[in-house]
């Protein structure tokens, strides 16, 4: 006889015992920790998630470039895949696609709209913030963290970036990600974590080629200088982190170099179709020197054939503006980004200080010279770059900004009883605050009360911090709150306006109108194509003459869930003739309800329901109607995709319905001969404003 025991497996036990000791460590945190830390991570978290949520729908589509090569790659997985614009693979965006990769798998599951394609980057962000918490607190305290975050949170940049669709959010999160893994395997020199940093700078030159490898000297230094191990074995790691590097980066890349060439799309931004010359040329070196065959503006550009007088130079500085050690403060660029950049320079050199005689293998030392070294590599290299450079491409600056400024602030604070560390507090918060009064004083319209209560807060709180070993702690507390506050009013402001805001189009800016006189040239020396409106025209949009003068939001039928619809209406629409200019060049088209019906009629007949010349502008179609619409010349026009050769063999094959007659690109490449050909050659309808030539109608 037999019978069933009811005695419990004891495994069951210990799992259930693992189980809620991982629920208690999620919402408890460390056992060691005051019990209001964890909640304050959480509310931080959940602030971040909710502000940056807050009005996401009022962009609409955001970059149509970036959205339409998502639309392709939710319909078909090549385009995915290679990172095409449309679902047809003609040609590629110009960057690799992994920033791509989480909005097409959302659009998907979850169908096109803008909340759909913008969800991921909010994410991105909320995960910026917890990394950064997560690497800072390891070492320094939960409040170090916590500042950390909320710096991170409020700068003005960053509330852009992490709500928009250009590849920035992405990197962010991974360039953060990357100096945690470095920071975790100083702490034992575990070659795992050095590992997962070389996966993270892979991926992340997945996202932008080179800038991702921009802070690889002064990390790869520091852990050799640094970590707690033989010098044989810290070399030994380090080729293995760089071989996980060039496996997790290279993948992709070695697919589509080998990929036969006549059945992959053309790689956008490249003059000879590949991925190593975009690399190296187009994203890379030519950044650095303005020498970016096909773009348009920078030092002595050319473009597709064209070629822009002197370069459009101005005291010393580009097309792309003025180069130099200020321009990270300068009227087109501080507003984004510098409002504590002085404060995180200053701590750096004072947490070296106090670190100073540690040994070797302090890791507190090696948190300031990791966040430092990247901030500062990064700052420089952004300053004096004589290629495209855009006021957006600073939030890689905010989480090591971020880093050093919660790191320090808590460093000297615990440090307040030694006369030194007080005033060095009270510098810090005083210089801050006057920075702050400068960078509102550039916009004197938006809440001029503002800059007066900070520069007085700041000013006060100044000297309670240089006194603060001198007061009991409580009021030292309040002292320091009130120097937090000053110092984060500023940016906090310029946030909020920011998350008001809609924004569209591919050049945009944070805070409120007239915060970024900026775009292409600097000072004077801007550049604009297409008419709308100037510098500061768009109520907290501070496009600078480069942005949409339309509504934010408009044209996107059903709200952030709905379907596919006209992009947001932007300047440089249709109708404008056959190449009469640029205004289609950085801004999409807007496509009206009749435009698109004529597109999209029998287009499932058509390998492209049309083609456009330039990227934006057949971004515009192709979103409205969801069909695959063929950019000419990729970005700017000036790709030599397709060659007149092959778009005479496309349209004979009759894979391609109409032409979009517009001034969407630079005319460069193929672009202009094409137009040329089909004017001449076929009938020309038009819709209301907007000018088509059917491609299966000659005239005779």
């Amino acid at each position: 006889m037999t019978t069933t025991s009811c005695q419990a497996d004891p495994r069951e036990g210990v799992a259930e015992a693992g189980h809620r000791a991982a629920r208690s460590r999620l919402w408890r945190g460390r056992p060691d920790d005051p019990a209001w830390v964890r909640p304050a991570l959480l509310a931080l978290l959940a602030a971040t998630f909710a502000a940056y949520l807050c009005n996401l729908s009022a962009s609409g589509y955001a970059n149509s470039f970036y959205s339409a090569a998502v639309q392709a790659g939710s319909q078909s997985w090549k385009a995915f895949f290679f990172g095409s614009l449309d679902a047809a693979n003609a040609i590629t965006v110009d960057k690799p696609p992994a920033s791509l990769w989480p909005m097409a798998l959302s659009v998907r599951l979850f169908g096109l709209g803008s909340w759909q394609i913008l969800l991921p980057e909010v994410l991105m962000g909320v995960g910026t913030v917890a990394v950064l918490y997560a690497a800072v607190r390891r070492r320094f305290s939960p409040a170090a963290g916590l500042i950390s975050g909320a710096v991170l949170a409020l700068t003005p940049v960053a509330a852009l970036m992490f709500r928009f669709n250009n590849p920035d959010a992405l990197l962010a999160l991974l360039m953060t990600v990357t100096v945690y893994c470095v920071l975790r395997a100083l702490e034992d020199a575990r070659t795992k974590w050095l590992v997962w940093a070389g996966v993270a700078i892979g991926f992340a030159f997945l996202t932008k080629t080179l800038q991702a490898f921009l802070i690889l000297p002064p990390l790869a230094v520091l852990y050799a200088v640094c970590a707690p191990t033989s010098v044989r074995r810290r070399l030994g790691q380090l080729a293995l982190s760089t071989g996980v590097l060039v496996v997790s980066g290279g993948w992709w890349v070695a697919a589509v170099e080998l990929w036969p060439k006549s059945s992959r799309p053309y790689i956008g931004g490249s003059q000879h179709n590949s991925f190593l010359e975009l690399t190296f040329g187009y994203n890379g070196l030519g950044r650095l020197s303005g020498d970016e065959t096909g773009s348009v503006g920078g030092g002595g550009a050319r473009a597709g054939g064209m070629e822009f007088p002197g370069g459009m130079r101005q005291g010393g500085g580009g097309g792309w503006g003025e180069t130099g050690i200020g321009r990270m403060f300068n009227s087109e660029v501080g507003g984004q980004i510098s409002w504590l950049l002085p404060a995180a320079l200053l701590l750096l050199i004072a947490g070296l200080v106090v670190t100073w005689k540690a040994r070797r293998t302090d890791t507190a030392r090696a948190a300031f010279l990791a966040w430092g070294g990247a901030l500062l590599m990064t700052a420089v290299i952004f300053s004096f770059m004589a290629g495209i450079f855009h006021q957006y491409y600073t939030v890689a600056l905010a989480p090591y900004i971020a880093a050093l400024v919660g790191m320090g602030v808590t460093v000297l604070w615990e440090e307040r009883s030694r006369v030194w560390a007080a005033l060095a507090l009270g510098v810090t918060v005083a210089v801050t605050a006057v920075w702050a009064y400068v960078l509102l004083g550039r916009t004197p319209d938006y809440l001029p009360w503002l800059r007066w209560a900070v520069l007085i807060g700041g000013l006060a709180a100044a000297l309670g911090l240089a006194l603060a070993g001198r007061l009991n702690r409580r009021v030292a507390l309040g002292v320091a709150g009130l120097g937090l506050a000053a110092a984060l009013a500023g940016p906090a402001a310029y946030s909020v306006s920011t998350l008001g805001a809609g924004h569209t189009g591919s050049i945009v800016t944070a805070g409120p109108a007239g915060a970024s006189m900026g775009g292409p040239g600097g000072g004077g020396g801007r550049m604009r194509f297409g008419g709308g409106a100037g510098p500061g025209a768009g109520a907290g949009a501070g496009q600078a003459g480069w942005q949409n003068g339309g509504r934010p939001g408009q044209g996107m039928p059903g709200g952030a869930m709905g379907r596919p619809g006209g992009a947001p209406e932007q300047r440089g629409g249709v109708g404008a003739g056959m190449g009469a200019g640029m205004g289609g060049l950085l801004d999409g088209a807007k496509v009206s309800a009749e435009a698109e019906a004529l597109v999209a009629k029998n287009a499932d007949r058509y390998t492209w329901a049309a083609a456009a010349i330039g990227s934006q502008n057949a971004a515009s179609y192709q979103l409205a109607t969801g069909k695959p619409v063929m950019a000419i010349g990729g970005f700017n026009g000036s790709d030599p995709s397709p060659t007149l050769e092959q778009f005479k063999k496309y349209v004979a094959e009759g894979k391609v319905h109409y032409f979009i007659a517009s001034g969407g690109g630079m005319m460069g490449g193929g672009g202009s001969a094409i137009s040329n050909w089909v004017e001449s050659t076929f009938k020309k309808v038009t819709v209301g404003t907007a000018a088509f030539y059917d491609l299966t109608v000659r005239v005779s």
